[in-house]
């Protein structure tokens, strides 16, 4: 018994009338059911009426230091204890001591070194000044990006609005003022959290209903034992 091919043979009136090009049939396809939107972060597909959440506004200004004044006289003058602080409260796993540390040494001893190239001006080399405040320069620049990666986390966070720039360029021009209202904005959001939570109330003893039976029983029971402890209560002597 012959096979049959499983191949049609076409005639020369069955050719397609155009000339494919190599590769023409290899194109992608687009389907409209796996062109959805997906999470950036973990890649899962979103629903339809998914909508990101609109940015907020900050609960304070960035000229609100003086609503604080705790957080403003520790920015002021320790602003590394600041930042360790906010950066603890951000970070779960993380502690205060390392931010704090490498705060101090890049910030404020880079202020100190500008100051002392300030005072001992013409008694340092001109070249080597310029090299000393090029250096100042780009390390406050790159602490502006290293603590503005932290502002952008809290703005991700609590969907926090770009107000008034961009987080970089907010603590490269203003930062002891973020660091207050970072830390009073994580201050404020955390007291809500706190009043927000749902109380506790314990629930009553659960109480039993005894039927007649079980009461006629009881009372039996007692009787029983008070008639026991009679008896019990009796002497016996000689005759």
């Amino acid at each position: 018994m012959e096979e049959r091919s499983h191949y049609v043979k076409l005639t020369k009136d069955q050719t397609p009338h155009e000339d494919i090009n190599p590769g023409e049939l290899n194109q992608p396809i687009e389907v409209p059911q796996l062109a959805v939107p997906k999470c950036m972060e973990c890649g899962q597909p979103l629903p339809e009426s998914y909508a990101p959440p609109a940015d907020e506004p900050w609960m304070t200004g960035i000229c609100g230091c003086f609503e604080d004044r705790d957080s403003c006289l520790t920015g002021l003058f320790c602003p590394c204890v600041l930042f360790g602080r906010n950066f603890e409260s951000l970070y779960e796993d993380a502690t205060w001591n390392p931010p704090c540390v490498c705060h101090a040494i890049f910030i404020e001893g880079g202020i100190a070194l500008a100051t002392a190239t300030a005072i001992f001006n013409g008694m340092i080399d001109p070249g080597t000044s310029f090299l000393i405040v090029e250096g100042l320069f780009f390390t406050w620049w790159m602490c502006g990006i290293y603590t503005g990666q932290v502002r952008q986390k809290l703005q991700k966070n609590y969907h926090l609005e770009n107000s008034p720039a961009d987080p970089c360029c907010v603590h490269c021009f203003m930062h002891w003022c973020a660091l207050c209202q970072e830390h009073r904005e994580m201050k404020g959001r955390l007291s809500e959290s706190i009043s927000s939570e749902t109380t506790l109330v314990n629930a009553p003893p659960i109480q039993e209903m005894k039927s007649t039976g079980e009461k006629k029983s009881g009372e039996s029971s007692s009787s029983s034992s008070a008639n026991n402890s009679e008896h019990t209560g009796l002497e016996l002597q000689a005759l």
